[in-house]
């Protein structure tokens, strides 16, 4: 059970890092469908949820690297990988997903 509330909780707490950096960025990207990520060998972590932004129509992956850091993974809709951003810190998550979403 442990590992449930964990996950949960970094699920929540990157949502949060991302209301409290920009109020309506989830809205402008249409963002839904969340769901936690689970820990693995590469991630601690994170938080996974579909966008239907200007540019960007398919998943946003956001996984906390044990390094403290964030992984941003962007899947279209046919399920391919089309971007990766490495090394980003929490007050970096909207302008990366902005940037992508073409804002």
């Amino acid at each position: 059970m442990e590992t449930t509330s964990r996950t949960m909780e970094i699920a929540q707490t990157i949502l949060e890092q991302i209301k409290y950096a920009d109020r309506s960025a989830l809205m402008a990207w249409g963002a839904k469908n969340f769901s936690a990520i689970s820990e693995s060998k590469e991630f601690e972590g994170g938080l996974t949820f579909q966008v239907n932004g200007l540019v960007h129509k398919g998943w946003v992956k956001v996984c906390l690297r044990w390094v403290d850091d964030y992984t941003i993974i962007f899947i279209n809709k046919n399920r391919e990988e089309v971007k990766k951003v490495e090394g980003a810190y929490c007050d970096m998550l909207v302008e990366v997903i902005d940037w992508i979403e073409g804002r």
